[in-house]
């Protein structure tokens, strides 16, 4: 059997710091629920104070200079580890996810742990490709430059990715020779919790990788720490800026920011029509439309409008079918993660209804009479100055617009704050292609939206984002630049 042995009846609910679960020093509480009922699940799990952050960033840097000097190989073979065991124990992890998003395994819980390990692996095989530079003598001077950690770094994920984004910002950290806090979101703690047994067994030192459960109060502790050198964020815009003033006014440390995004997919008359409906659909629907990258505004030309939004609205209306109890196999949509963002999300529906913003197409209705579910939600004929229009909702509600011309639809698309992630759907590769550069954009999909991959940037241009993960870009992100200048003729 694993070491690792916890489940929805045996919770984690220590810090992991040192290798060791402690005790939080802080008496305050986190209090977490099933979003498919409401019910309680603890009201205990720890919420890190000063004194906690303070205990992992001195392990941090204790064990830093060890760890720094670590062989690639041997970084590289602790990452394949921990990836192989997140494998072995997903549905454990999964399910410790599950308890408190929502999100059912099949449709989600799968493929974010399958995320996980795949990016450990990913930035695994990077710990002995990660060159430098070195620049010619013939001015007397050899110039070499080295790529060197940072030490002591922290990732602070959302509640919507808790497990595929460890991959995404432990992978880079570790495999650069940085020392790594976790800390997960206050809504979804369980699965981070509970790596120490598998953090163990792949073979990392004490100090190396540890987990701080908390709210915004630990994260801000993070973000201030005069020792910790790089925070990596993901999550609201409003929360990134004071992670990035924090930085600024403590010690000026590195700082990712991954933020929000109110994604265009703009679908011309010489699309496959077939295959546009089902990446706009599946990119608002999956995950109930808690998504960063979700297509939430859908912009139709007008010779396809009308055969575009009966197959959207059947398709849309369609997936209302699927949502259900997450545990159950034929679910596909889960609940909402909690009645606070239940809240949020009906509130833009119902606004959006009393206030004209928009047409009703389909959906907008809450489902079952316990849990947090919400059907999916179209509004058509929207103003473009509305709310539903120009906010991120973070939940499965899409606005949908007809244009004319390929300059007004880009006017439209780009007169936004957010620049996460765009769509064009086409068959003409050119107007492809000048659209994807017009786009104002960190990604952009061809005749396909709202997806990442491992080897590719991942980040936001505007308000959605500084910097980028995943690819080498997240190693580069991990590392500071350092120049060595050698005078060839002493």
């Amino acid at each position: 059997m694993s070491a690792f042995e916890f489940s929805k009846d045996k919770l984690p609910k220590q810090l992991i710091i040192n290798n060791e679960y402690v005790d939080s020093k802080n008496s305050k509480k986190l209090t977490v629920y099933n979003p498919a009922d409401g019910s309680l699940v603890a009201d205990d799990v720890p919420l890190a104070g000063e004194a906690d952050v303070d205990a992992a960033v001195e392990a941090a840097e204790k064990a830093f200079p060890a760890w720094k000097k670590t062989l690639p190989s041997k970084r590289r073979d602790m990452l394949n580890k921990l990836a192989d065991l997140i494998d072995q124990n997903a549905k454990a992890i999964g399910e410790l996810t599950r308890i408190t998003l929502g999100a059912p395994w099949g449709s989600f819980g799968l493929f974010e742990v399958s995320l996980c390990a795949e990016t450990l692996r990913y930035n695994a095989g990077w710990t002995d490709k990660f060159g430098g530079e070195s620049y010619p003598q013939e001015d007397g001077f050899m110039k070499i430059v080295r790529n060197e950690p940072l030490g002591v770094t922290a990732g602070i994920i959302p509640w919507n990715g808790p497990v595929g984004s460890i991959g995404l910002k432990a992978g880079p950290a570790l495999a650069t020779g940085n020392c790594f806090i976790l800390k997960p979101s206050e809504k979804t703690p369980f699965a981070a919790l509970a790596l120490l047994p598998l953090i163990k067994e792949a073979g990392f030192p004490p100090g190396v990788f540890q987990v701080l459960s908390g709210d915004g109060s630990t994260g801000a502790l993070l973000a201030s720490h005069m020792r910790v050198r790089k925070v990596s964020f993901t999550g609201s815009i409003p929360t990134g800026k004071k992670i990035q003033e924090m930085a600024a006014k403590s010690n000026l440390k590195r700082v990712t920011l991954e933020l929000g995004g109110k994604s265009p997919a703009v679908v011309f008359d010489d699309c496959n029509l077939e295959n546009a409906v089902n990446w706009t659909v599946n990119a608002i629907t999956g995950h109930s439309g808690q998504v960063c990258f979700a297509a939430s505004r859908v912009y139709v030309q007008e010779g396809i409008y009308d055969k575009f939004i009966e197959k959207y609205k059947t398709m849309v209306a369609e997936r209302s079918k699927l949502m259900g109890d997450p545990e159950a196999e034929s679910t596909v949509l889960g609940p909402l993660v909690d009645k606070a963002q239940f809240e949020r999300v009906t509130g833009f529906i119902q606004r959006g209804k009393e206030q004209n913003q928009g047409t009703l197409l389909t959906g907008g209705a809450r489902l079952g009479d316990k849990g947090y579910f919400v059907e999916p939600t179209v509004f058509t004929d929207v103003k473009e100055d509305s709310e539903i229009h120009r906010d991120e909702i973070f939940g499965p509600v899409s606005v949908v617009r007809t244009f004319k011309t390929e300059e007004e639809v880009m006017k439209m698309s780009n007169d936004t704050e957010y620049g996460l992630m765009a769509g064009v759907f086409t068959q003409d590769i050119n107007k492809a292609m000048r659209i994807a550069s017009e786009f104002d954009s960190g990604m952009v999909g061809i005749n396909c939206i709202s997806l990442m991959m491992t080897q590719a940037p991942f980040g936001g241009s505007k308000q959605s984002g500084v910097g980028r993960e995943a690819g080498i870009n997240a190693l580069r992100a991990f590392t500071e630049p350092k120049t060595i200048m050698v005078n060839m003729t002493y």
